[in-house]
């Protein structure tokens, strides 16, 4: 059985060698370890190794977590995230990446001028044109990129999006290619975020300019 250190190193290594390939620095890739579905002590296992940016996607199961881990922990909120949730998320959170609507934007917005923050986030942009995906629609993100540009108590760190669900590389690489389009449309003190790639297609990511990947499998391995 691989162990936790041994899967991350492995990880490492493949970063390094897909940054060389696209002629980038590693050290400019971040990675937050999804953790949906592994027991705090695997966590804390990680958190061991140096990681430090880990990823939620509900809150009834990050809330246990948020209070028994270090609390030097970047937590990133990265799912769907239902409007009558946010008032949990907001400022417990470093990062929102899936903002992809405009009730899920006015009600961050609330909560965090209620509260005196400003709360980052991103925005999630739909890669595969699948009815249940979430996210933005490429038509509709521009729009919701100027309303969050104009939230006084939130700040607009770049874009996420998931990959259309197949093993063709052409597809994923368009679908990455396209967000980056849209990504570097942003204003510069906004594009500091480019989260694309994950277990499955995070080297195809690196080369088309992704800047944070979000891994599970590929870190803890299949959970039940």
């Amino acid at each position: 059985m691989t162990s936790l250190s041994e899967r991350w190193a492995a990880l490492q290594e493949r970063i390094a060698r897909a940054c060389a390939r696209a002629g980038r620095d590693p050290s400019a890739i971040r990675v937050v370890a999804v953790t949906k579905g592994v027991p705090i002590e695997r966590i804390a296992e990680a958190y061991a190794l140096g990681l430090r940016d880990f990823g939620e996607n509900y809150w009834q199961e990050a809330r246990s977590k948020l209070d028994a881990l270090p609390h030097d922990i970047r937590w990133h909120f990265i799912g769907h995230l239902q409007t009558n949730k946010v008032k949990y998320v907001v400022g417990r959170f470093a990062l929102i990446q899936s903002v992809d609507r405009v009730s899920l934007l006015e009600e961050v917005q609330r909560v965090a001028s209620k509260r005196g923050l400003r709360q980052p986030v991103l925005i999630e942009v739909r890669l595969a044109e699948v009815a249940e995906r979430a996210g933005v629609s490429f038509v509709d993100a521009p729009a919701l990129i100027e309303r969050t540009l104009a939230m006084p108590n939130l700040i607009l760190q770049g874009l996420m999006g998931i990959a259309p669900f197949t093993d063709d590389v052409p597809t994923i690489r368009t679908a990455f290619r396209k967000l980056r389009q849209l990504y570097e449309q942003l204003p510069a003190q906004n594009r500091q975020w480019l989260s694309m790639g994950m277990s499955h297609d995070f080297e195809i990511a690196i080369e088309e300019g992704s800047t944070m990947l979000r891994l599970g499998t590929a870190l803890f391995g299949e959970r039940a």
